[in-house]
């Protein structure tokens, strides 16, 4: 599949052309960058003064305070911290912003004045394989390149074949001419005129001598002798540096072909574009196949997989109580928001839902990380959640109490197979197998009593078979039992509702490469889901706690 390309310029006055980053807070607690479009509109209503700006504009439901430096959603009025960083430079091209071309120039419009040849080793390939065009007559004529500058005197012709004589096809010329230009590798010649080989002497009109020694255009080689040229063409272009562009379907009955995947680099170069088309890695999902006798328990852990079935029982009883355990009463509310209803602490909550049994101007401190908010809006944060016990700060995102999740009922199997991932040679894998059938919602769940699907089970994942590995997969063990794995809600990637999703806890998907990003080598990955872990209230400490 060939599909096109193209190249942004962005004006050196915007923030990409200042190097000016803005990013927001994740739930992690790490710093997301902004898409560059989106961080442009912000950067420009930041200079011009603007007090906040709405980014309704360009398809997204945030408002942008710069006085606080938050983003707010303004359908659930959930607050963000924003940041605004200088980095690098966006890479600009000196000199004026080119204006859009084409290739091949349309019909009757004046063509460029000439340009000096370059004598780098992949023009020198394409004008010695468009000198070979050229000469092959009219199979050929509907490319028109332009003609290739003369030899220099010092470049012998080639010898017209004695009558008779069996006349050379073009890829012996081709193959001729790559030899010295792969022999120059990277070094470019001085003179502006390049030196071509014997392929130069190809560029005769056609017709020239006798007609039994004229030579076959390139419709007339065969499979394997343009397949030849192409990979001739390939390995010149990557020893001179060229960037390479991965295209599929290169093998086989494909519509793209080797010879085509070559000429079309040929022609991509003549148009001053310096790729090189390649075979893209391959997709490894899965391992080799594996027998059952292959198969071992994990060392250290019982059991070869985890069931879930019920809902975990209720460890509070009213929010109140649970909320007096985690909370400190404050008398005199300090001068600032509170970050739920976003109304001043000095005045009663502005939350309008269904109103708790508490007074809504009453003002409490959470004890680990002292953030002040009204009783009212805790209240009925906590009655919006799964109402397990545990209380999370919508601030600083600490955890009180046991959290857990709202994971559907299934199974978690996991043990080791006889296969090194990527970047992990000496050991072996951790492979973990989910599996959530589909079903009906429950009363902790979007929808109650509608049905949920579960696309894409059973979904294997791996680790690897390191001290490491295994400690991510006892604390992944805590996360299923508190069903923090998976959620039921609406696909990021195929924008279907009432599914079964991952709950920000990132697994690896891929086994052999790391094409989509959730395969391996990965040297962050077990580093950044002990952090993923952490921030479910999942630790070392969680350990204990399931032993006790």
């Amino acid at each position: 599949t060939i599909r096109p390309v193209r190249r942004s310029y962005y004006d050196p006055s915007s923030a990409p052309g200042k190097g000016v980053v803005w990013e927001w807070e994740n739930d992690s607690g790490s710093w997301t960058p902004y898409d560059m479009d989106v961080g442009i509109t912000i950067q420009r209503a930041y200079e011009k003064q603007h007090p906040w700006v709405d980014l309704s504009a360009i398809g997204f439901c945030y408002v942008i305070d710069f006085a606080t430096m938050g983003q707010i959603n303004r359908q659930t009025q959930r607050k963000r911290r924003v940041r605004r960083r200088l980095d690098m430079v966006y890479p600009l091209v000196s000199g004026t912003l080119p204006k859009s071309q084409s290739w091949p120039a349309s019909p009757g419009v004046a063509a460029a004045p000439p340009v000096p040849a370059c004598a780098c080793p992949q023009c020198l390939l394409v004008m010695s394989v468009k000198a070979a065009v050229s000469a092959a007559g009219p199979s050929t004529a509907t490319l028109q390149p332009r003609r290739a500058p003369p030899a220099p005197a010092a470049v012998s012709k080639a010898p017209a074949p004695a009558p008779g004589a069996k006349a050379p096809d073009d890829m012996a010329t081709v193959r001729s001419s790559l030899k010295p230009l792969a022999a120059q590798g990277g070094r470019r010649q001085a003179a502006s005129t390049p030196a071509l080989s014997s392929a130069g002497s190809t560029a005769s009109p056609p017709g020239a001598g006798s007609g039994k020694t004229s030579r076959p255009g390139l419709g007339t080689l065969n499979r394997g002798h343009l397949q030849r040229l192409a990979i001739a063409q390939s390995r010149v272009l990557i020893a001179s540096g060229v960037p390479t562009v991965p295209v599929k379907n290169l093998t086989g009955s494909s519509p793209v072909n080797p010879a085509l995947a070559g000429i079309t680099g040929i022609l991509m170069s003549a148009a001053g574009l310096p790729v090189c088309l390649t075979r893209p890695p391959k997709l490894v999902l899965h391992p080799p196949p594996v027998s059952k006798s292959e198969i071992q328990s994990i060392p250290g852990i019982s059991h070869t997989y985890r069931k879930t079935t019920k809902k975990q029982a209720k460890k509070g009883k009213t929010p109140e109580e649970v909320l007096k355990k985690y909370l400190q009463k404050v008398r005199h509310p300090p001068d600032e928001d509170c970050t739920i209803c976003m109304e001043r602490l000095s005045a009663p909550s502005g939350y309008k839902g269904p109103q708790p049994a508490i007074k809504p101007d009453l003002v409490g401190k959470l004890v680990k990380c002292g953030h002040v908010f009204h009783l009212h809006c805790l209240v009925a944060m906590y009655n919006n959640g799964n109402k397990d016990g545990s209380l999370q700060c919508p601030t600083c995102k600490t955890i009180y109490g046991v959290k857990t999740g709202t994971q559907p009922p299934g199974k978690m199997e996991y043990h080791i197979i006889p296969h090194a991932l990527p970047g992990h040679s000496d050991c072996k894998t951790i492979r973990i197998i989910y599996n959530i059938p589909p079903g009906v919602q429950g009363p902790e769940h979007p929808n109650p009593g509608k049905s949920f699907t579960a696309r894409g089970f059973p979904r294997h994942c791996y680790l690897p078979d390191s001290e490491k590995g295994r400690k991510v997969l006892k604390l992944l063990l805590v996360a299923w039992d508190r069903r923090l794995i998976f959620a039921i809600g609406t696909s990021s990637t195929t924008g279907e509702s009432d599914t079964v999703i991952w709950n920000e806890i990132h697994h690896k998907t891929e086994f052999g490469s790391n094409l989509t990003g959730h395969g391996y080598p990965d040297i962050n990955y077990l580093d950044n889901v002990l952090a993923e872990l952490a921030a479910q209230g999942i630790t070392e400490e969680s350990l204990a706690q399931e032993k006790d």
